[in-house]
């Protein structure tokens, strides 16, 4: 029955998700209205405007905050287009050590879960609170799903 279920989810097409900017985790409302002031009202639009590094720095300048702040926010906005990532896991993702959907779509599920679980062990004292193997599993799959549609 397991592999009758993996194989229906791997032949599902995941496209881009797009998420408003405030969904984006570990923004503080100033920064949200600071982005909204350069036009950045979407995730979509922050990936547009910070794709290459003098990019990230030009937003950065505009912004007046340090070009760490931008490439977190553009690394977790590039997660959370992965649609059962989305903004409810791609700080998780990033804490993790996965910075990018190309990233995830080569990392090994159960070296990635392992690391998942001790992340959430260390810092909610909580195993229960880690998401399922097979929820990894597709993370990892609309990751590769989304690299293929380039």
């Amino acid at each position: 029955m397991k592999a009758k279920h993996r194989n229906a989810k791997s032949t599902r097409c995941a496209s881009r998700s797009n998420w408003t900017i405030d969904r984006l985790p570990g923004l503080s409302d100033r920064e949200q209205a600071r982005l909204k002031s350069c036009g950045i009202h979407s995730t979509g639009q922050l990936l547009q405007q910070s794709q290459t590094p003098a990019q990230r720095q030009n937003l950065a300048a505009r912004l007046q905050v340090h070009v760490q702040y931008v490439n977190k926010w553009s690394a977790l906005a590039n997660l959370a287009q992965i649609p059962s990532v989305g903004c409810d896991y791609c700080g998780l993702l990033l804490h993790a050590g996965i910075s990018s959907p190309t990233q995830l779509a080569q990392t090994s599920l159960p070296r990635l879960h392992r690391q998942i679980l001790k992340l959430q062990v260390a810092t909610m004292q909580r195993q229960d609170l880690c998401p399922s193997l097979d929820q990894v599993s597709t993370w990892i799959d609309e990751a590769r799903q989304l690299l293929l549609q380039g």
